[in-house]
């Protein structure tokens, strides 16, 4: 089927939620189709997961025309008790990055790389 990306296979380290979240906070008016690609999920599946955002309260949106606009509820406490105290906005600081940080991101790797120990000593 075509426009449908391409499954990730394996664990990763964070949920779809949180990959939604992040790409909403790097750009607020961004289209599903967008985020869909991004995050390398359906159309459908992400608008089920903008829904379960919304019914919780980690998320709104305002109808603009043909355009979405999101808003964050940064103060918002995430779900899980291992993470009790941890608001959206500081998860966020975390995994949302602008352009330029991820451009310079590849060059911070590849010189925390060249620091780290090859013998693990």
């Amino acid at each position: 089927m075509d426009g449908v990306p391409e499954p990730h296979t394996g664990w990763t380290f964070l949920t779809n939620h949180a990959r939604v979240l992040a790409a909403i906070a790097d750009n607020p008016n961004v289209r599903i189709r967008s985020i869909a690609a991004h995050c390398r999920l359906t159309e459908r599946a992400v608008q089920k997961i903008i829904s379960d955002l919304e019914q919780e309260g980690y998320l709104s949106h305002t109808r603009e025309g043909r355009t979405n606009t999101y808003r964050i509820a940064p103060a918002k406490v995430l779900r899980h008790p291992a993470e009790a105290g941890l608001t959206v906005a500081a998860l966020l600081s975390l995994l949302a990055q602008d352009e330029a940080d991820r451009t310079s991101a590849p060059q911070q790797l590849s010189t925390a790389r060249q620091r780290m120990p090859v013998d693990g000593g």
